[in-house]
């Protein structure tokens, strides 16, 4: 006698229990997950809240006296139409009071001493001169010392000579404006067309290495007058060297656009 074969129906159910299973893992990992983001704290939300809760409860107590408008008992003989006005303190700024000329001039003389000590030895050379008044310090620095012939490109020993300068006056307020100037020698160089511009390049130049070396730039000025106001006469070699030479004024004041000279 032939089996009977079991139906296809009978097949399929004993694989059901696989579907079942299949949910319950489903079940179980999506409640891990809501679990995980219940328990999960924003840490940045929950500090804000915390801070703006606690600065609410321990705010000072501070209360609202009401103004009463209308008739009122004056005591000390005033009449009923007269009205009290509180008193209103105002809070003044302290200002500490700006340092007077005299001792902004002693204060330029601590200067003075000071580059007289960085320059002792080139004064003493007659390489540079240094001069002070109550007003003004002025330092005359040599075109050689600082620049190649007709060129507004610094030596590299200059780097070290404005250095000098920028850390004595580093930690002060003075205003400082750097005059260039030349010789009477027709220049001939395609990248200045006079001595105009030569001069005026030159204090630039020098301008750009104090602000390098942490001078403040609105402390600062550039102008060059060219070969127009000798400190000798131009027909002698000596003489051209004199006037080829770029001066450092520092004011006794503050505001370069008030320190005129």
């Amino acid at each position: 006698m032939r089996r009977r074969k079991p139906p296809q129906d009978e097949f399929h159910n004993k694989e059901r229990w696989l579907i079942s299973y299949a949910d319950f893992i489903t079940l179980l990992f999506a409640f891990f997950v809501v679990m995980y983001s219940v328990s999960s704290v924003n840490e940045g939300k929950y500090k804000v809240l915390s801070n703006t809760l606690t600065g609410v409860f321990n705010a000072p107590e501070r209360s609202v006296v009401p103004i009463t408008i209308g008739d009122q008992p004056v005591a000390g003989g005033r009449s009923d139409t007269d009205s009290v006005i509180a008193p209103v303190v105002t809070e003044t700024p302290l200002s500490l009071p700006a340092p007077d000329n005299a001792s902004r001039s002693l204060a330029l003389e601590a200067l003075a001493g000071q580059l007289g000590q960085e320059f002792s030895a080139l004064i003493k050379e007659g390489v540079i001169s240094l001069s002070a008044d109550d007003e003004w310090l002025q330092l005359n620095l040599p075109n050689s010392l600082l620049f190649g012939n007709a060129d507004a490109e610094p030596h590299y020993d200059s780097f070290a000579v404005m250095e000098k300068i920028a850390d004595v006056l580093r930690d002060t307020d003075n205003a400082i404006r750097i005059e260039g100037f030349t010789d009477n020698q027709t220049i001939r160089s395609g990248r200045f067309p006079s001595n105009w511009e030569l001069s005026a390049t030159r204090a630039s130049v020098l301008v750009r290495m104090l602000v390098m070396d942490g001078i403040d730039p609105a402390r600062l000025a550039a102008v060059g007058y060219g070969e127009h106001q000798p400190v000798a006469r131009n027909d002698t070699d000596e003489g051209r060297r004199r006037n080829r030479r770029v001066v450092l004024l520092i004011s006794r004041d503050a505001s370069i656009r008030g320190a005129i000279r």
